[in-house]
């Protein structure tokens, strides 16, 4: 991979990161509990705590991509970043674009 290649990659990581980030927050506040106290209906009041279940789940899905995308992050410094960790060959670009965590080229991740 070369610098530039590199260099955009990280900036891509980067700015999902902080994305991220903001959406975790956002998802906190919709997944505070639920007051017994408000009255605002036996039905309402379920479809609220559907919504928190629905909202928690995707805070978890946000939080795990985050740690792999930090974690990408650590990686990018090392020579061995962009590379197969199964076959060795590069790790088309496309590819790394799209899943910057990715650490087996397509061939690779479908043998697994």
């Amino acid at each position: 991979m070369n610098a530039k290649s590199k260099r955009e990659l990280v900036d891509k990581i980067e700015l999902e990161i902080h994305i991220l980030r903001k959406d975790i927050e956002r998802l906190k506040e919709l997944t505070a509990p639920i007051a017994p106290e408000n009255a605002i209906g036996r039905v309402s009041r379920m479809d609220a705590i559907n919504n928190r279940s629905v909202n928690e789940a995707a805070r978890r899905k946000t939080v795990r991509r985050l740690k792999s995308l930090e974690l990408a992050l650590e990686r990018s410094t090392e020579s061995s970043f962009g590379l197969c960790r199964g076959c060795g060959a590069e790790i088309p670009m496309g590819r790394l674009l799209l899943l910057p965590e990715s650490l087996l080229c397509v061939q690779c991740a479908q043998r697994t």
